[in-house]
């Protein structure tokens, strides 16, 4: 059912959290609460085909995506903004937005917002990505998004520093304070996983992921996975351990239906024991002595299971928080509609 203008009334942006794989499109009123949420399978890498006669060009793909998504909303209160985050700001995306570099604040990015000029239509803007320069140096886009969603949720008297993980293909983790997102580190784990398991002899033994059962994870082999690698023989490293994978299934010590989430503790144990080498877990002067993760809740409780055994306190888990970041974002750029006055949210610290 489409929304009529009156439905729109209470809306006061369109925040658009756009990545590679797909394009959810939020209705946010004031405080940033979702009013609406659309789901679309439109990601930079899979846009709306052109209709015969009508331009292809990139530019046009993308407002067709947009148009689908949530063209009702922007016919019926042409006046709404709309703010992005995600891919669709990268060099394959509508439009490239820059990286700024870390450390970075609230203001800064709300500052170093992208301008998409939209013929007949308010422009979009696209939140900027952010560059950890250095030897190594490393990206993200869309994370920091929702890492400033994350903080937005959190009581105002606590000063942090926190240390937000955002597990998935790449995890993220995010060094963050009051004063915005301090350094980031980031590990390819999910999608290991998913290479090792589909394009490795390791996959052989294992049950397909369709098999009976297998949607049930099996948290004694996944911990058995955590504990090696963190064992009295994790010297060997990674690279060792992986081999381990298929011979305690040759040897009937692991059913194929367990092998898949030992493998997983072995790479999250290992990725849990990098990190606390980097930011040792405990009360130090300068350890992130608060973990917080955020992201799909099965996944999170198996991170929160790997932090546990290396001596972090228990993570908090966070809801999904991209709209809530885009939220924040668009008040320190000025960008929302008009509407109700209302008290600076406590998150509008993060800007101090």
């Amino acid at each position: 059912m489409n929304d009529t203008a009156a439905d729109l009334s209470a809306t006061r942006l369109v925040a658009l959290d756009w990545g590679t794989s797909s394009l959810r499109a939020y209705r946010l009123g004031d405080g940033g609460r979702v009013l609406e949420l659309r789901h679309r399978p439109w990601g930079i890498m899979h846009l709306p085909p052109a209709p015969a006669g009508e331009d292809a060009g990139t530019g046009a793909a993308f407002e067709r995506a947009l148009q689908d998504a949530c063209g009702d909303w922007l016919a019926a209160a042409p006046q709404l903004p709309l703010l992005a985050c995600g891919m669709v700001g990268s060099a394959q995306g509508w439009r490239e937005a820059r990286y700024l570099p870390t450390p970075t604040s609230l203001d800064a990015l709300a500052q170093g917002l992208t301008r998409v000029e939209r013929p007949g239509g308010q422009p979009l803007h696209i939140v900027p990505g952010l560059l950890q320069t250095g030897e190594l140096p490393n990206v993200m886009r869309g994370e920091e998004t929702q890492v400033l969603g994350v903080l937005a949720g959190l009581p105002a008297e606590d000063p942090g520093p926190w240390l937000v993980g955002l597990p998935g293909s790449h995890s993220k983790w995010v060094v963050a304070q009051r004063s915005g997102i301090a350094g980031f580190h980031t590990f390819m784990t999910g999608e290991v996983f998913a290479a090792l398991r589909g394009h490795t002899i390791l996959g052989k033994t294992m049950a397909p992921a369709d098999a009976p059962g297998s949607a049930v994870p099996d948290d004694a082999a996944f911990v058995r996975g955590l504990r090696v690698a963190g064992g009295s023989d994790a010297g060997l490293g990674l690279l060792s351990h992986l081999f381990s994978t298929r011979t305690l299934g040759l040897t009937g010590v692991l059913p194929a239906s367990a092998q898949a989430d030992y493998l997983s503790g072995l790479l999250i144990g290992h990725e849990i024991a990098a990190l606390a080498s980097v930011h040792p877990p405990g009360s130090g002067a300068t350890a992130p002595v608060q973990p917080l993760l955020c992201g799909e809740p099965d996944l999170c409780r198996r991170y929160a299971l790997a932090l546990r055994l290396q001596g972090f306190a228990e993570p908090a888990i966070a809801a999904q928080a991209t709209p809530s970041g885009l939220w924040q974002i668009a008040r320190a750029a000025g960008l929302p509609a008009p509407g109700t006055p209302q008290q600076p949210s406590s998150a509008e610290s993060l800007a101090a």
